[in-house]
């Protein structure tokens, strides 16, 4: 029979393997109770810095124990059973033989301040990806009663956090990360999406003047190719001023390889044909549905970023603005689908002339498009 190796019965609960950061953790908890004179050296650090809860305690614990005046600057019995009587109430299954564990594990206390970047840069990451966690849930919370606020508030407070990481870690010269990403979360075009897609451009078909306030509208927001080309047709007729029907729409769809995709071209007519509501609400709708997927898809790549420990702190930082700047590209766009317009000048902007500097948000006005010059249309036949 083998025999049975001597083992602690803390490392039964143990992992067999534990990374960097625990044993940076360990080191910096040791040279304070090493030396009790480098806590201030680390006071930028928070019990809230630490991945373990254990470490946590015992770091709340040194900073609530006031060492004695008289107490020399390498730490004694005394300043070890005190952190740990402080600590137990958070820690119960805190014993004294870790607290010298703890000890042990310190190589140099001179290099506190290193252990302390350690412990910063992985407390980062935590941060970014539990901001990109909120913004994964803000992206499909179906509960809420506005979902694009919701989630373009949760990315709002991620922009916030990464600029403060910003300020704080320096960059280097390897700023992008190398990463791979994950595929877009494409919502599957079902019935419910097709019909939305369909009314939209049937809706366009019969009022084609409404397309021309709808630039904020793009092929990428439809789910199934065929209409997003048929988007394409419609726009492009409208913005040239041609006559709009289901007929030329059929027409500029041949023109453009629609048809070649396999759609006959009585399903053409027949899906043009019946409009329900207006183009501008199913627009938003498709606009909304684009920028919850874009939400959704910054949220998993931050978090791919901060699950790969080659990233630095501010590699993750350069990434994940990246991605969010993705997302601003959808916001801009549903910001400017969704802003009430001023019908009127307030009396005194029509009194007043214009003055230097930016307006007051509040107060700008989206000014209506200019109708598109008639373009000639040689060799087209509507």
């Amino acid at each position: 029979m083998r025999p049975i190796p001597d083992t602690d019965a803390e490392d039964l609960y143990q992992p067999a393997e534990r990374p960097p950061l625990h044993y940076a953790e360990q080191a910096l908890l040791g040279a304070v109770l090493l030396q009790p004179a480098l806590l201030p050296a680390v006071e930028d650090l928070s019990p809230a810095s630490f991945d373990s809860p254990v470490h946590a305690a015992v770091f709340a614990a040194m900073q609530e124990v006031a060492a004695p005046d008289e107490m020399p600057p390498s730490g004694g019995l005394d300043w070890l059973i005190a952190v740990l009587a402080e600590a137990r109430p958070q820690a119960p299954g805190l014993t004294p033989s870790y607290m010298h564990t703890l000890i042990s594990a310190c190589p140099q206390p001179q290099h506190v301040a290193a252990y302390a970047v350690v412990i910063r840069a992985e407390h980062a990451r935590r941060t970014v990806c539990l901001h990109a966690e909120k913004l994964a849930q803000a992206a499909t919370d179906t509960t809420v009663p506005d979902r694009p606020r919701h989630a373009l508030t949760a990315a709002d407070n991620l922009a916030r956090h990464l600029d403060h990481l910003a300020e704080r870690f320096p960059s280097h010269a390897r700023p992008l990360p190398r990463t791979p990403l994950p595929p877009a979360p494409r919502p599957a075009a079902g019935d419910e999406g097709r019909e939305a897609e369909q009314w939209l451009l049937a809706c366009a078909v019969s009022r084609p003047e409404q397309v021309q306030g709808m630039r904020w509208l793009t092929a990428d927001d439809f789910l199934d190719p065929v209409h997003a080309g048929l988007w394409q047709a419609v726009t492009a007729l409208a913005h040239r001023g041609d006559p709009v029907d289901p007929v030329t729409m059929l027409w500029e769809a041949q023109q453009r390889g629609l048809l070649a995709t396999g759609i006959a071209p009585a399903a053409v007519i027949a899906l043009l044909s019946e409009p329900v509501g207006s183009a501008d609400y199913w627009g938003e709708r498709l606009l909304e549905r684009n920028l919850l997927a874009r939400a959704l898809l910054a949220a998993r790549q931050i978090t791919a970023y901060t699950a790969d420990p080659v990233n630095s702190v501010h590699q993750i930082v350069t990434g994940s603005r990246r991605a969010l700047a993705d997302l601003h590209s959808v916001r801009s766009r549903w910001q400017n689908a969704t802003r009430p317009l001023t019908t009127s000048l307030s009396s005194a902007e029509s009194t007043t002339g214009p003055r230097a500097g930016p307006r007051s948000p509040l107060t700008t006005q989206r000014a209506p498009l200019p109708a598109p010059a008639r373009q000639p249309t040689a060799g087209r036949v509507p």
